[in-house]
């Protein structure tokens, strides 16, 4: 495919970066010139820099980004991309507290953290597009589901608030901050799903009007999107990327 250097001279750091979307990402964000940390909770994350780090301890965090800073000089893209979706996480009447929590921790505070301590950063950097914040989130974040995973929704809900806010708030001082909504992606987790329980998962499928699920490149071009300078006018947004999904009441027969 070829490249356009939409991401020359940035530096952009991708937690989740050894998942599906993640690792995605990464890779299309160096092929357009980035240069990248991939941060993840298991080694050797891809990336210029690997960080091994549990996104939800503050100090942790915190040490991230100066390191970024340290070995580059600057941060100008964030793509909060690390999460969970346990099989633990069900209905509200089958969900732990602990499981709930658990949940919560990685998905929301995860996120929380990282713009807390990665956007002063951005603020610092010269000129009026100081930088771009992705927030991953969910088509379930503006979506009810009979197939629950009430924490892991919920949680993603607080995504789309907290990236909104953020956008709203941030917008003149030059940091753009947007909600990335995948539909249902074709990773490992999902795979899972489909061993473990291939009824729960068809149900899924069938409301897709593309009739797939997502490849993880696909969703790391809408990360690309909006890290470049071509979504320069989109702050605050939730950019969803979902086959159609979310815009659908039947679907096609074939």
């Amino acid at each position: 495919m070829a490249t356009t250097g939409r991401l020359a001279g940035r530096v952009c750091v991708v937690t989740g970066a050894s998942g599906g979307i993640g690792a995605a990402t990464v890779e299309l964000f160096q092929r357009e010139g980035a240069t990248v940390a991939g941060v993840d909770l298991l080694p050797d994350a891809p990336g210029d820099l690997s960080l091994e780090v549990d996104v939800t301890d503050e100090e942790q965090v915190r040490a991230m980004f100066a390191r970024v800073v340290e070995q580059w000089g600057r941060i100008d893209v964030l793509f909060n991309n690390a999460g969970i979706s346990p099989s633990d996480d069900g209905s509200v009447l089958e969900t732990t507290l602990e499981a709930w929590e658990r949940v919560q921790q990685v998905n929301l505070r995860s996120v929380f953290l990282c713009c807390k301590h990665g956007i002063p950063h951005l603020i610092e950097n010269v000129g009026p597009l100081r930088g771009s914040v992705i927030n991953t989130a969910s088509f379930v974040a503006v979506m009810g589901a009979a197939t629950s995973q009430i924490s892991y929704t919920a949680s993603k809900g607080g995504v789309l608030a907290l990236s909104r806010e953020l956008g709203v708030e941030l917008a003149r001082r030059g940091v753009r901050v947007n909600a990335l909504c995948p539909g249902p992606v074709d990773t490992p987790l999902l795979q899972e799903l489909f061993a473990k329980d291939p009824e729960r998962a068809a149900r899924r499928l069938v409301h897709v009007p593309m009739g797939r699920f997502a490849r993880p490149g696909e969703i790391a071009q809408g990360a690309l999107f909006l890290a470049s300078d071509d979504s320069s006018y989109v702050t605050a947004s939730t950019f969803l990327i979902d086959g159609g999904l979310s815009g659908a009441y039947t679907t096609p027969l074939d």
